[in-house]
């Protein structure tokens, strides 16, 4: 009819020979049914993420991303300045104003670069250091997934909080003095630097700021999670480091966190769109990722924020981190699929980990 638009003969066929491409097993042999009549037929499997792009990089080549990406870069180099010359000043007041103030610029961030959060759950945590600190309040390590550099823009803009990075971030440009700036702990990865760190993290804590931690040490793929550190576990059991902080201090909760990367411009991703665009990991340079993001109209990051863990409740370091690995692991792939993670999954998991 006319007004519709049809497939021609050869695109239809093109079309059908991929989809039974797509329907061979990993033995290479068709993945076949019988029909009613007792024969066999061809079952097409269709990939969704195949009739996309190869590359993972922009879909649609428009004259627009660079420009989008300038402005964008540009309004983060001014906002970034300006900033840091006031978080600079906000450190020498006395009061939590150098905790708050973060939140507000990360929060600034993620409008510059089109990044919107969706949280699921509550952090728990506040402001509690300066004059007027509360010393009965615990503080929290937060622990989460880590697959891109963004995981410290989208959990910033949500938590009071300064976080522990790895050494080599302190010499970035601009990166490195935002870091400094917000408090960051850097963490060396040689096991002679890591006691004077950890104690450096429990002073903190005990002046009552939460810390958070990216326990696998690196960013992945996002596919799936690397083992954790569980020496950096050992923050929650300050009773292991002497008088001197388990008679000033209560032992700091610890709230895991699951962070996805699941739309962009609107639109669900897949596996293969996921690692490609979000996940920077192995040797990939940080500018060209960032040039890469930059060009996207907007981006989704959800965040769920599991129920707290009391550390009291754990006989060892290592039972924590186990749990903990677990409640993330099974939280991204319960938002990777889009499927509640309940709170009674999470109960599950601890209670596979505690005190007999």
């Amino acid at each position: 009819m006319q007004g519709e638009e049809t497939l021609k003969h050869g695109d239809s066929m093109g079309i059908f020979q991929n989809m039974l491409k797509f329907g061979k097993n990993k033995k290479g042999s068709d993945s076949t049914v019988r029909s009613r009549s007792g024969g066999k037929f061809v079952r097409p499997i269709v990939d969704p993420e195949k009739f996309f792009h190869s590359s993972p990089g922009l879909r649609v080549k428009s004259p627009f991303n660079p420009i989008r990406a300038v402005c964008k870069l540009i309004l983060v180099l001014i906002w970034g300045t300006l900033c840091c010359l006031l978080q600079a000043v906000l450190w020498k007041l006395p009061g939590s104003l150098c905790i708050r103030f973060p939140k507000f610029f990360w929060t600034g961030i993620c409008r510059i670069m089109g990044i919107q959060v969706r949280q699921i759950g509550r952090p728990i945590g506040s402001a509690n250091i300066g004059r007027f600190r509360d010393s009965s309040k615990q503080s929290v390590l937060f622990v989460a997934n880590h697959t891109s550099w963004l995981d410290i823009i989208v959990t910033g803009q949500g938590l009071y909080t300064i976080f522990a990075a790895k050494k080599e971030i302190r010499n970035w440009p601009l990166v490195g003095i935002l870091t400094y700036l917000g408090g960051t702990i850097y963490i060396s990865r040689e096991k002679q630097g890591t006691q004077q760190e950890v104690r450096k993290m429990l002073e903190k804590l005990k002046d009552g700021y939460n810390i958070t931690l990216f326990p696998e040490g690196t960013t992945s793929s996002g596919v799936s999670l690397r083992p954790f550190l569980s020496t950096l576990f050992s923050l929650a059991k300050p009773k292991l480091y002497g008088k001197e902080f388990s008679k000033e201090m209560p032992t700091p909760l610890i709230q895991p966190i699951s962070i996805v990367y699941d739309q962009l411009e609107g639109l669900p991703i897949g596996r293969n769109r996921r690692t490609g665009v979000f996940s920077w990991f192995g040797d990939m340079d940080f500018a060209p990722h960032l040039w890469e993001i930059a060009q996207w109209k907007s981006l989704r990051a959800t965040i769920l924020f599991h129920p707290p863990l009391d550390p009291n409740e754990f006989a060892s370091r290592k039972a924590m981190s186990v749990a903990a690995h677990e409640i993330i692991r099974h939280g991204a792939e319960a938002l990777r699929q889009d499927r509640p993670f309940l709170d009674e999954d999470v109960n599950k998991i601890k209670a596979l980990h505690e005190k007999t």
